[in-house]
């Protein structure tokens, strides 16, 4: 035969295991400040796309592009920010228009951590983040699929 605990004991027993998780949950992590922008391009707002900063040994913070080209990052609530820190960043502007067809409204190099040479410093609260891409001669593109996964481009990249 098992002997049980008391109902009071186990009670008191998980409010304590509950409040040691929320202990280590707490300011173990890194400090996040809010943090918001603008994305340029050739000195124009981009109107789409999602911003993401990648903290290294944090959680990602993104922000939805708006028609003014503003972005706020968030974390793990919304508008909570940014991890504090110069940090690497990337543009996802890239829009599925159809099934096999892709438009991109900024160059596929911002897409990649290791090509776009983007980077977001958060120091403190702040809104002035910018952060600004280039055509370089090129314009918005779209890029059609192939059913045998290759690609056929249309448009300038």
């Amino acid at each position: 035969m098992r002997l049980s605990r008391p109902p009071r004991a186990r009670a008191a027993r998980g409010a304590a295991l509950l409040l040691l998780a929320l202990a280590g949950c707490g300011d173990g992590g890194p400090k996040v400040a809010p943090a918001s922008g603008v994305v340029l391009i050739d000195g124009q707002p981009l109107t789409y796309g999602h911003v993401q900063v990648m903290p290294t040994g944090s959680r990602p913070a993104s922000g939805r592009i708006g028609p003014d080209g503003r972005f706020t990052l968030t974390t793990t609530a919304p508008g909570d920010g940014c991890a504090v820190g110069t940090h690497p960043a990337v543009i996802l502007a890239g829009e599925s228009v159809s099934p096999e067809a892709m438009k991109w409204h900024a160059p596929k190099k911002y897409a990649d951590g290791k090509s776009s040479g983007l980077t977001v410093t958060v120091t403190g609260p702040t809104d002035a983040l910018k952060l600004e891409l280039t055509w370089a001669g090129g314009k918005p593109f779209t890029e059609k699929f192939e059913k045998e996964g290759g690609s056929e481009f249309q448009g300038t990249k």
